[in-house]
């Protein structure tokens, strides 16, 4: 009896119902809890949310635009797109990198350049983003992978459109090459444009033109799934391609002039006189650029920068050389026109000049000296002890604001990066550069090209042109015409006249002329031997520029001086000289005779172009 009164039903009941509202309590608590949280995501962030949810389920990927091709004057590809395979590898979808590197390379070759430009890219890109290892696979390299893809996660094969160059190192300072986009390039280029796009152009046109050459990037918007692949293309706006590009080169007078040049450090420049037009443009030595597309190794490009010849500087636009008598003709021009010299006066050349007053010689290049001369023999003969005489006359202010009226001393304005503006010196200039007064001697050298005075191929190229035209000085250019791929619509680049040499008298330049075609034509003329058989006329100056100065007492000889401390030999030109179609400015670094090495070079210029018949 005493147990069944322990047992208080009643009490029992209040407890159970206590419990079961607190844990009611908590229930309802928490659900509400769950339904703020609700709330909270499905309500006041649904916007982000959703937004987040949409960039999970769609992409917009770029679609790179096809680069244009470049063509010569009469339609040669000199730059084109081929497929080429790439390998790339998504960072974080590979597990062990190393090791996945190492079973890579016992499938195919990878250099120690391969994978340190790799570990490069990797540190300055994301990890989602597919970044490239190995360009230009072969098939068999492709089907190695292809077949054993499973073995490799994050591992893929692209292919691609990669610039291509068919005919190697011809012309290759002008037509430049494209390269992987660095980081300086990067901050200054329209991103936006360049979504997908590797490669830049680096050099020449490719990079003078790149707003032309690359294109308007597409987009593709796709839906994917929760691994990241696609499964449909929702929107597509398809890539305007490059605009393709004409030169007015002619890629076989361009290969005449390097074959002309040969093993020989130098460079050629020809132009059409009455328009600017760049017809050939070498600098010798050249280099192979396909390389570079892809990433050149550092051996490779270690051998090209620490070569003595210098491949890849580009010595006609910014070789920078003593014009030696190339600009005689200039000068007995000036004298003319400025009244100092005429038709009938002579001088008589012993070998050597000197000043009053002053017991130093200035050197004739013949020892002998060239006895009676005038203007027609001084320039035939490069006799420099008139010019000597004349450029006293003329003063160095005449001459170098008559040389600055043909381009000598400043850019020519060819559409091209990095072009040198030489040197034509002035007394401000020497004031300035040597904290030093001009000297009477200094007038001297400067009218034989020697001294202070510096140009560039192009430039003399430019020059000559201006003599040929009486006058009209165009600026150079490079580019003839782009079109538009898609509508074929040509917009053709015009002619520039820079400016003008005002012609005191018709007759001063018709005289000068003539002395220029005696130097070709004449028995006694400098370039006599490169008249044979020509079925044009030519006229024409040979040059020599002194790399050292070689003191009073002491004879030249070649024979004894060191290669690369020997004289340059020049030679300009145009033809035919009663109607020019072409002039040439040809420098032949340590080539000695202007006469007997670089005249030659340009007769095989101007036979290529005048004489052989285009498509």
């Amino acid at each position: 009896m005493e147990h069944l009164k322990l047992n208080d039903p009643h009490q029992e009941t209040r407890l159970f119902s206590r419990r079961l509202l607190t844990a009611l309590v908590m229930v309802i608590g928490l659900l509400g809890v769950l339904l703020g949280r609700m709330v909270y995501l499905q309500v006041y962030n649904h916007q982000h949310y959703a937004t987040l949810s949409q960039k999970n389920r769609m992409s917009l990927l770029p679609l790179p635009p096809t680069r244009g091709l470049i063509f010569d004057r009469h339609g040669r590809v000199l730059a084109e797109n081929i497929p080429s395979f790439t390998l790339e590898l998504i960072p974080e979808k590979v597990s062990d990198m190393p090791d996945t590197l190492a079973r890579l390379s016992q499938l195919i070759e990878l250099s120690e350049d391969d994978l340190r430009r790799f570990n490069e890219r990797r540190r300055h890109s994301s990890s989602f983003k597919a970044i490239p290892l190995r360009f230009r696979l072969s098939e068999t390299e492709v089907a190695r992978i292809e077949a054993r893809r499973h073995q490799f996660p994050g591992v893929q094969v692209s292919s691609e459109l990669v610039r291509h160059y068919p005919f190697g190192s011809l012309a290759v300072h002008a037509i430049g090459y494209v390269g992987q986009i660095n980081e300086a390039e990067l901050a200054r280029l329209d991103t936006s444009n360049y979504k997908g796009t590797r490669r830049i152009g680096k050099t020449g046109v490719e990079r003078y033109y790149e707003h032309l050459l690359h294109g308007t990037v597409g987009m593709r918007r796709v839906e994917t799934n929760a691994q990241g692949r696609i499964i449909r293309t929702l929107e597509r706006t398809p890539p305007v391609p490059g605009r393709h590009l004409y030169l007015t080169l002619d890629a076989e007078v361009q290969a005449v002039a390097e074959a002309a040049l040969g093993e020989q450090r130098g460079s050629v420049v020809a132009l059409d006189p009455l328009t600017g037009e760049v017809l050939a443009i070498t600098s010798r030595p050249g280099y192979d650029p396909n390389p570079f597309v892809t990433g050149i190794d550092r051996a490779s490009y270690r051998r090209l920068s620490t070569d003595p010849d210098r491949p890849l500087f580009d010595r006609a636009l910014r070789g920078q050389y003593p014009p030696g008598s190339t600009i005689k003709p200039i000068i007995g021009l000036a004298g003319l026109e400025f009244g100092e010299t005429t038709f009938a006066q002579r001088l008589f050349c012993r070998g050597w000049y000197s000043l009053k007053n002053d017991d130093h010689r200035y050197r004739d290049w013949k020892k002998t000296g060239h006895g009676h001369t005038d203007l027609n023999k001084a320039i035939r003969e490069s006799c420099d002890v008139f010019f000597y005489d004349l450029a006293l006359k003329l003063g160095i202010d005449r001459i170098s604001s008559y040389l600055g009226q043909f381009g000598l001393g400043q850019r020519t304005g060819i559409d091209l990066h990095g072009e040198a503006a030489g040197l034509n010196p002035t007394r401000s200039w020497k004031r300035r550069a040597k904290r030093e007064p001009w000297y009477p001697g200094e007038t001297l050298i400067t009218g034989i090209g020697q001294g202070f005075t510096l140009t560039t191929p192009l430039q003399l190229a430019v020059a000559t042109a201006t003599l040929a035209t009486y006058g009209l000085r165009f600026q150079p250019h490079i580019a003839r015409a782009h079109k538009d791929p898609l509508s074929d619509e040509i917009h053709y680049i015009e002619p520039q006249l820079k400016a003008i040499v005002p012609v005191v008298k018709k007759a001063d330049w018709d005289y000068v002329v003539q002395a220029m075609l005696d130097v070709v034509h004449n028995l006694h003329g400098t370039a006599h031997k490169i008249s044979r058989k020509a079925p044009y006329r030519i006229a024409g100056k040979t040059g020599t520029a002194q790399v050292f100065t070689i003191p009073q007492d002491e004879e030249y000889d070649a024979e004894e001086i060191e290669l690369r401390l020997r004289d340059h030999a020049l030679f300009v030109a145009f033809a035919p000289a009663e109607d020019p179609r072409i002039a040439v400015a040809v420098i032949v670094e340590n080539g000695g005779s202007g006469g007997a090495v670089a005249a030659p070079i340009a007769r095989r210029v101007m036979d290529s172009y005048l004489l052989e018949e285009r498509p």
